[in-house]
């Protein structure tokens, strides 16, 4: 009893002493965040945030336009596809978006890049024509060619890429459009970056684009000028309806079910509001002959 009684007072004055050591701890570093702002960064200054782009999936009753889908999938293919892999979409997964049975088996098996496969005879790695049932091959064998052909960067897969940046339909599309001269470029302050972070020059190797958290990519201009792609539909091949376009088959192979989300919350709001005319029906029926 007495060694317990004695171990009680030295446990209060090891807490009180660890508390007082946290307050003065949290005292201090207030004190040097008011003393010491923190200095402003380039990338904190400069950086921009995604422009808006009018997209026909957006909001609540959005659906994907088959059409723009297809545009964008064929801007993918001529310019997107020679550094980015799309790894978690298959060729079949094309009639999701208006593409015919015959036209994916056409699409697989004229793919550029062939899907690499053991010689059934031999056992030697070699490739073999795409089948609808495959997914899109990536264009590299691995990380290090990919590296020795984008100066030490991989560029990443995109089956996910609008899933995986904020606004990412916006974010693709402002960072496609948004490769700027980095001389004399200003925020909306007016204050111009290499006046005021001169250290902030874009390394040899890499593009400015104030669309990117760190304002410099390793991926060169991909949409560098109008009728780059040859639309057979009648659009006109700008700029930025290639990237507009692009960016909206990029949300379809992260989120190929949003129309089917659509319609489902609708249908289960709907089945919500008449459930609850019913219940709140029965209610008064049940409670009709009593007095309150």
């Amino acid at each position: 009893m007495l060694s317990f009684l004695g171990v009680r007072p030295i446990a209060f004055a090891a807490g009180l002493a660890f508390a007082l050591m946290a307050l003065i701890g949290g005292f201090s570093t207030i004190g040097a965040m008011v003393s010491e702002p923190e200095k402003p960064t380039a990338e904190h200054e400069f950086h921009l945030a995604p422009r808006e782009a009018d997209f026909s999936f957006n909001g609540v009753t959005g659906t994907f336009d088959e059409r723009q889908m297809q545009r964008g999938f064929q801007v993918f293919k001529e310019v997107c596809s020679a550094c980015h892999s799309l790894k978690l979409v298959a060729f079949r997964d094309l009639q999701g978006i208006g593409y015919s049975e015959a036209e994916v088996k056409a699409i697989a098996s004229q793919w550029a890049i062939e899907t690499p496969a053991p010689n059934p005879e031999t056992g030697e790695l070699a490739t073999r024509k795409n089948l609808p049932s495959d997914r899109f091959p990536a264009p590299f064998a691995n990380e290090i060619a990919a590296r020795a052909a984008n100066n030490n960067a991989v560029p990443p897969d995109l089956s996910l890429m609008a899933k995986a940046r904020h606004h990412g339909p916006e974010y693709i599309y402002s960072l496609l459009t948004g490769y700027r001269n980095q001389v004399g470029f200003k925020n909306k302050d007016g204050q111009e970056l290499l006046r005021e972070f001169p250290e902030a020059k874009t390394p040899a190797g890499l593009h400015f684009n104030p669309y990117f958290p760190t304002l410099n990519l390793a991926m060169t201009p991909p949409l560098t000028s109008n009728g780059q792609v040859q639309y057979t539909d009648g659009t006109a091949p700008t700029v930025d309806n290639m990237a507009r376009d692009v960016a909206a088959f990029l949300t379809w192979t992260a989120e190929p079910k949003l129309q089917v989300r659509h319609q489902a919350g609708w249908a289960a709001a709907i089945f919500l509001l008449i459930f609850c005319g019913l219940a709140w029906g029965a209610y008064q029926n049940v409670w009709r002959g009593v007095k309150h």
